[in-house]
């Protein structure tokens, strides 16, 4: 059996799209996870027209995911920060304020599509920052990092529903601490920058964490819990996430860059984060505070 599930900005589902989509496809009956915003259906065998259908369904704001039924319920979160569990790229906002913003984006954007070497860009990267004041990461973190929507639901259920949750970065752990901590992550991982005397050196530690790391860190945290890679659900919007996206039972592409999202079955472009629970069948009344 499998399950389709249909999620829009809140507000914005058609119930008769969801309807008329339960039909076509013959479906069971469809249950509401939220009204206007997300609802499902059970399938007896995977639709051969899911993409096109796919297609269309994106053309009028929603998401469309079909999965199996079984096992939906993850145990572990493995989460992606910057532009998922954050809305902005943190290197990005360190490099304005080092005042070579514009040429830190256009290489951030190239590595997230898959065009350049990822370590090798954060390298170049961070080497730009060299000079930037320590301090200047704090005010960063209170002025500039806003959470992506849904973000402290999703662990929360998850959490409250007994899941373990990770965060995974390619960012620094001056970032991935503090948003650990505010939206309740168990453990994050990241890359270390180094500083010397106040200010940044310009370096980063090694090894650099990138996406055979992430895929490590599947392996690693899923070992160390007692539970398979398909007891997993991964988040991530860049190249350096499709390791760990492929590896985990249910891998998210959450606002994905094309490149990236073409390459996997989930995707999530209209939805926040609670979409990820929408897709493991809990209701907004299920949301924990």
């Amino acid at each position: 059996m499998y399950v389709a599930t249909v999620i829009a900005r809140p507000g914005t589902l058609d119930p008769a799209a969801a309807e008329s989509l339960r039909n076509a496809w013959g479906g069971g009956t469809l249950h509401w996870l939220a009204p206007d915003e997300a609802a499902e259906f059970a399938l007896e065998r995977m639709p051969a027209n899911r993409w096109q259908v796919w297609q269309d369904m994106q053309a009028l704001g929603i998401d469309l995911v079909v999965q199996p039924a079984a096992g939906r319920r993850r145990k572990m979160l493995l989460a992606d920060m910057d532009s998922t569990m954050i809305e902005q790229e943190c290197i990005d906002e360190l490099a304005d304020e080092a005042g070579v913003g514009d040429r830190v984006r256009e290489i951030t954007a190239r590595a997230m599509n898959g065009e350049l070497d990822f370590e090798g860009a954060l390298t170049e990267r961070v080497g730009l920052l060299k000079g930037l004041p320590v301090a200047i990461i704090g005010e960063v973190l209170d002025s500039r990092i806003t959470f992506m929507p849904g973000g402290r639901s999703l662990l929360a259920t998850m959490k409250a529903n007994g899941a373990y949750c990770a965060l995974v970065s390619g960012g620094f752990t001056a970032f991935t601490a503090r948003v650990a901590e505010a939206l309740g992550f168990d453990e994050n991982r990241a890359n270390t920058l180094l500083a010397e005397d106040g200010v940044l050196t310009g370096e980063v530690a090694r090894p650099i964490l990138g996406r055979e790391a992430k895929v490590r860190a599947l392996e690693e945290i899923s070992a160390r819990l007692g539970i398979t890679e398909a007891e997993v659900m991964a988040v991530g919007d860049g190249a350096n996430d499709l390791g760990m996206l492929a590896r985990a039972g249910a891998g998210v592409a959450l606002h994905a860059k094309p490149s990236v999202a073409a390459q996997c079955d989930i995707r999530v472009n209209h939805g926040d984060l609670t979409a990820l629970l929408y897709l493991q069948g809990y209701a907004k009344s299920d949301f924990a505070a």
